[in-house]
């Protein structure tokens, strides 16, 4: 297996994503989470009570996003302690644990959701891209690249997992070079 942070790779890690952007991406998904608070956690855990909580691949799958579920649960509770078991871009067999959380429980289940909704996001996308990086013949001069076609608001995310996955970014914006299409003609 070639390593990631390889030519064929690319050489994606986590200093990429810009804490200030994560933040506030994470900030938005918390408040849409938790607009209404977390009755059923409230109702059912001892605010005293501790859990530790693993993050674990269900498949073979290219590890991406631990840095994000970090910020997730730092802003849930800054006191909660997460460990990155996986960097970004490795590709790890099912039933390996990415990352772990521990603290208080309240605080986990309350960011649970959020952080594993990320990771899930961007892992799927670095292991789509490294399965089609993977087809290339190596030595050619194909190269696998996203478009603009991203979720709106996720676009630095999710162009990250595309590099964690070994592709390139092609235009990020509509400012980063012409490309005439159909609808312009």
């Amino acid at each position: 297996m070639v390593a990631p942070g390889s030519a064929r790779y690319g050489r994606a890690v986590n200093h990429e994503l810009l804490p200030f952007m994560v933040d506030e991406v994470v900030r938005r998904a918390l408040a849409e989470d938790l607009a209404g608070g977390d009755l059923t956690t409230e109702a059912c855990i001892d605010p005293e009570a501790r859990a530790v909580a693993n993050a674990v691949a269900r498949h073979e799958v290219v590890a991406c996003g631990a840095y994000v579920a970090e910020r997730v649960f730092a802003a849930v509770d800054p006191d909660l302690v997460v460990e990155s078991r996986v960097p970004d871009g490795t590709k790890v067999v099912a039933k390996t644990t990415l990352w772990t959380v521990r603290g208080r429980a309240r605080s986990v289940l309350m960011g649970e959701r959020v952080a594993l909704n990320f990771t899930q996001r961007m892992t799927g996308i670095a292991t789509t891209t490294r399965t089609y990086v993977d087809a290339i013949t190596p030595g050619a001069s194909t190269r696998v690249t996203d478009t603009r076609k991203t979720t709106p608001g996720l676009r630095f995310l999710e162009r990250y997992a595309v590099r964690v996955g070994g592709g390139a970014n092609h235009r990020d914006t509509l400012g980063s070079a012409v490309l005439i299409k159909d609808n312009h003609i």
